[in-house]
């Protein structure tokens, strides 16, 4: 029979996350605790993902919401939520995080646009800032600027997975990038959803991703200005994200962004080697 540490350590590991190789130079209740929050993501995440009724969709979402309710009255049902359980109290992980994540998903199953560059803001807020806050707080702070270090590195993460991802989003018929920005660069919605050459790599769509990649970059940047000294050293899985995800944005850039017809991805050695660089540079 599968425990609950084995069923969120296997969730992880199939996932093939760059999260994943951060996890592994953590201590082991540190890691141990990462794992199940990022499992408890992904299992809400893959509702919206892999539930092609949208009706159904919102019932399991609903059922994570009385599941969490579960989990902070001591009676969790699911692996996930019970392997959580033990580290709710060690590392402050609260009821609203977890249903920020979720909240958040629920955006996904009833919009499938962002109007401007806000709307996705919020968006990414609940679907990672929340997420990098909670992870930061697992990996160990002595300073509370590093939760708004961790918030914004979320965020340069989701603008990576969004620029990552523009086709495989466009097949399931949604559009992350903002349409103000869609109009400014003249990139038409249907032109992203039917992913056709040769238009798709035409000097619109380029300046469009360029400028996405531009602001990912300036988010990075921002975050790293945030982390105090003090955190660095705790902080170091966070910072293998972030070198991990910056060097695939820099790879999916010299690729010349053909983003539409592929999903650009680093081997798990190389992601491996990025984590292991980062532990003995420090940054």
């Amino acid at each position: 029979m599968t425990t609950p540490a084995q069923y969120v350590q296997d969730k992880a590991a199939r996932s093939g996350s760059s999260f994943y190789y951060a996890f592994l130079f953590l201590p082991p209740e540190r890691r141990a605790a990462i794992t199940a929050f990022y499992a408890f993501c992904r299992e809400v995440d893959d509702v919206v993902d892999e539930v092609g009724d949208p009706g159904v969709a919102a019932a399991k979402l609903q059922w994570w919401r009385r599941e969490t309710a579960a989990l902070f009255q001591g009676q969790p049902t699911h692996p996930v939520t019970q392997a959580l359980q033990p580290h709710l109290a060690t590392y402050g992980i609260r009821a609203d995080h977890l249903l920020a994540v979720i909240d958040g998903c629920q955006m996904d199953l009833e919009q499938s646009r962002f109007l401007d560059y806000a709307g996705l803001a919020r968006y990414c807020d609940l679907v990672a800032g929340v997420v990098g806050e909670v992870a930061a707080r697992i990996f160990g702070h002595r300073d509370e600027r590093t939760l708004d270090y961790a918030h914004k590195l979320g965020l340069a993460l989701q603008l990576t997975n969004i620029i990552r991802d523009v086709g495989e989003d466009a097949r399931r018929g949604r559009i992350y990038l903002p349409i103000s920005e869609l109009q400014a660069h003249d990139v038409k919605a249907h032109e992203v959803l039917r992913r056709e050459a040769p238009w798709g790599y035409s000097e619109r769509f380029q300046a469009l991703m360029r400028f996405q990649a531009e602001r990912a970059h300036a988010t990075y940047d921002e975050a790293l200005a945030l982390l105090p000294e003090v955190d660095r050293e705790a902080q170091r899985p966070g910072l293998m994200m972030a070198n991990i995800y910056r060097t695939l944005l820099r790879e999916i850039e010299r690729q010349g962004f053909q983003v539409l017809h592929q999903r650009t991805s680093l081997t798990p050695l190389r992601k491996l080697w990025i984590a292991a660089r980062t532990r003995w540079q420090g940054r």
